[in-house]
């Protein structure tokens, strides 16, 4: 007997798109891609139309003219490098043929083969730049990996952890990400070094290999909600994001990667239906979810916003009445409090981050361009067909209200929706003034899931022109991460 969360009277195909109706979708979708494609025009022509300084900056000095604001980087066109050819292939491969075989593939098979191209996608990309672009960013001084290489006594580092945020604590105060992050962040890649993975290229692909997994933990979080179909579809989506430009470059997917499988656990503990688990596997996803959401919070201080979407899951699945949220929330103070008996506490440390971020470059970068360059940038890492579906998202909030939603477009619904008000939320703290392209990839696949409401006639080009962005930012942008 079919799960209620799989099938409903309002839309037997499963298919997302098919409600409310193809026509309003196209225009919404339409809508979409021309209000974010004038954004992404206006935020990298304005500040050299009109000479306005936003203070993005490159580490080394560049000709003004090609800073390519809100990216963090400038514009350097490389027309072909080693990673060029596997890129175009895989890109083109998943587009003619690998939608086709998701349709009719062994889940776990398809699992596999996504990760595969995710992670092929990622590294591709990253080595049109040679192995250099594995490596180089992660060896900057500012990065965590030199100042991993130093650290030799984990107790003292926590002890002192937050003494050598600010910029105080000069000389000894903690490069730019190590102090802009709790230290879980800085103590997973001492845990690279003490195994002898603590070399530039070597940590590149570690972080490459945990990132890529990003799109596996959404596959089993909209199964585990909505059923096989919509995973179906947005297993490819997912695979060949533009956000594996920054992926492969940036600690950051280590950070998203905890946090999508997280919420994949807490969507099996939340999962309805006939197939949901029995008590005992309940409690024991719960407890899962809730050490690597806690875990999350532990890596960066803007994660406490996904809480909402962890709600949103638990809200999909109808687990309200079940014992998920308290477990997980139980489960996520865990190594939140063992940190802090340990001597790092986060709300002792934010402020003082706070305090040291505004003493910095954010002080100068104006929030007039910033509040709406940062969407931008989010823009390029999603993509075009993203864009399409936010504009269909919105129409979808009043037949959500009305309960007139097939069950696949209320996950998304939720899912989507949660994300993108954990986006403006981050935005409109000014936490997060330019250099969104890395801090952001955590919620880029979420976003992600509203590619699943776009008209059937256009899954097809705007995966292509998913590719095609990706290869573009590539191969025309030399960015810092």
């Amino acid at each position: 007997m079919p799960s209620p969360a799989v099938a409903r009277p309002a839309d037997p195909s499963g298919d997302p798109s098919a409600a409310p109706s193809t026509a309003g979708s196209h225009r919404a979708a339409t809508v979409g891609v021309v209000l974010v494609g004038l954004l992404v025009i206006a935020a990298f022509t304005v500040p050299h139309l009109v000479g306005w300084e936003v203070h993005t900056r490159a580490p080394r000095s560049q000709v003004e003219e090609l800073v390519i604001p809100p990216l963090h980087g400038w514009f350097a066109p490389q027309w072909f490098g080693p990673g060029t050819l596997p890129a175009i292939a895989l890109g083109l491969g998943g587009w003619w043929w690998g939608v086709r075989w998701a349709r009719v593939a062994p889940w776990r098979g398809l699992l596999l083969a996504t990760y595969l191209l995710a992670l092929g996608w990622c590294l591709a990309l990253a080595l049109v730049d040679g192995p250099s672009g594995l490596s180089r960013v992660l060896g900057h001084p500012v990065e965590y990996l030199p100042t991993a290489r130093s650290i030799d006594d984990v107790g003292l580092l926590l002890a002192e952890y937050v003494d050598r945020i600010s910029y105080d604590a000069s000389p000894r105060n903690w490069p730019t990400h190590v102090a802009g992050h709790p230290p879980l962040m800085l103590l997973f890649f001492v845990g690279l070094v003490q195994v002898g993975l603590g070399g530039d290229l070597a940590a590149g692909v570690v972080v490459t290999v945990v990132g890529a997994s990003m799109p596996v933990a959404v596959l089993v979080t909209l199964r585990a909600l909505a059923g096989h179909d919509l995973a179906r579809r947005l297993a490819v989506p997912l695979a060949l994001s533009p956000v594996a430009v920054f992926v492969a470059v940036s600690a950051d997917a280590v950070i998203g990667a905890v946090v999508a499988w997280g919420l994949a656990c807490l969507a099996l503990a939340s999962r309805p239906g006939d197939e949901g688990p029995d008590r005992c596997s309940r409690w024991g996803w719960s407890v899962a979810a809730g050490l690597l959401l806690g875990c999350s919070v532990l890596m960066s201080y803007g994660m406490p916003l996904v809480g909402l979407v962890a709600l949103a899951v638990i809200t999909a699945g109808r687990a309200w009445r079940t014992p998920v949220f308290p477990v997980t929330v139980a489960a996520a103070l865990v190594p939140v409090l063992g940190f802090a008996v340990a001597g790092f506490a986060w709300w002792e440390a934010y402020p003082v981050l706070h305090e040291r971020y505004w003493d910095g470059i954010a002080s100068i970068r104006p929030a007039s361009y910033w509040l709406w360059g940062n969407l931008a940038a989010l823009a390029v890492i999603t993509g075009p067909a993203v864009w399409g579906g936010l504009g269909v998202l919105v129409t979808r909030v009043r037949p959500h209200a009305q309960r007139a939603l097939p069950e696949p477009e209320r996950v998304v619904l939720l899912l989507a929706g949660a994300m993108l008000l954990v986006v403006l939320a981050a935005d409109a703290s000014r936490m997060s003034k330019s250099e969104v392209e890395r801090i952001w990839v955590p919620f880029v696949p979420w976003l992600t899931l509203t590619v699943a409401l776009l008209p059937p006639r256009w899954r097809s080009p705007a995966l292509l022109a998913q590719v095609v962005t990706a290869l573009a930012v590539q191969h025309l942008a030399y960015t810092t991460w």
